[in-house]
């Protein structure tokens, strides 16, 4: 089994690879405001997880710089999920507030929704 799930993964990454889409082009100035509000953003993942090449993928098309975390293979970023977030499941969006708690966000689509009313935000701003 875990010889399928190599070889799975492995293809995942390889199809994310030739078919990864373009990012979002703004102005400098537009840009540099969402890299201030994903700044304060974490994505812990594994590398191969399809739900997290959704949330990555996501994230390349809008062009947004949000650190990534090795979930998997680090053990120290494995514990800061579980310690944070309660549970070692991937994708989790890690978002630091200067008003409020730390929040984790699991779900790809949850994940996904949360960015782009941020991106809406900062369009309204």
């Amino acid at each position: 089994m875990k010889f399928v799930r190599l070889f799975v993964g492995q293809i995942i990454l390889f199809l994310d690879f030739l078919t990864r889409p373009k990012g979002i082009v703004r102005t400098e100035q537009e840009q540099e405001r969402v890299n201030n509000i994903t700044s304060s953003m974490s994505l812990y993942q594994f590398k191969a997880c399809p739900f997290c090449v959704k949330v990555r993928r996501h994230m390349w098309k809008n062009s947004l710089q949000i650190e990534l975390k090795d979930a998997k293979n680090d053990l120290k970023i494995k514990e800061e999920l579980v310690r944070g977030g309660g549970k070692h499941k991937v994708p989790c969006l890690r978002i630091e507030s200067k008003t409020q708690n730390t929040r984790w966000l699991y779900s790809s689509n949850d994940i996904c929704l949360y960015l782009d009313s941020e991106l809406l935000n900062i369009k309204e701003s």
